[in-house]
């Protein structure tokens, strides 16, 4: 029979050596018992209570399932007939001003905006010109319209009328009849 070493009867740098050694043993095992019980723990909470996540339904499901009867805008721009539907929210339209009617189901529409300088702060009055596609003629001169990108129609021709927010032709009209008695 081997006989075991007496703690008493060991040098004091031996059991020094000694006692690292154990606690660096002992660490990883009392680690290695305590995340497996972490991680059941929550598991077994969660497993009876939990269940299996539902299978997403078509958007236009859910719009029916909701009750609202009324498809995304996303849905309804996708659904357009040759690119115009009336009324409808349609990402990136801009609001402008007819200015010139002169071709068939073509105007130019003028945006006006102001930026700031960037160094002196002032404001700057911009403007954009947008060659417009107006497939029935329903704007005139003056008119304020709201315009959409769409697929380029001509070489200059990549945005459509949606609709016409305000008929301003009449007073337009009446403008260019004062310039020209005063010319």
């Amino acid at each position: 029979m081997a006989k075991k070493p007496d703690p008493k009867s060991e040098t004091p740098d031996a059991q020094q050596a000694a006692k690292p050694a154990a606690k660096a043993a002992a660490k990883p095992a009392a680690k290695a018992a305590a995340k497996p019980a972490a991680k059941a723990a929550p598991k077994a909470a969660t497993a009876g209570d939990a269940a299996p996540k539902p299978v997403k339904a078509p958007k236009a499901a859910k719009a029916a399932a909701h009750g609202t009867g009324k498809p995304s805008p996303k849905a309804v721009a996708k659904s357009k007939v040759g690119g115009l539907t009336k009324g409808a929210d349609v990402k990136g339209t801009r609001i402008g001003i007819v200015e010139s009617d002169s071709r068939a189901q073509t105007r130019r529409v003028v945006i006006s905006f102001s930026s700031k300088h960037p160094k002196y702060g002032k404001y700057i009055k911009n403007r954009t010109i947008l060659q417009v596609h107006d497939a029935k003629n329903e704007s005139k001169l003056g008119d304020v319209v709201e315009v959409m990108p769409c697929r380029p129609i001509s070489k200059s021709k990549r945005w459509a009328l949606v609709r016409v927010v305000e008929r301003r032709s009449a007073a337009a009209a009446a403008l260019a009849n004062a310039r020209q008695l005063s010319n």
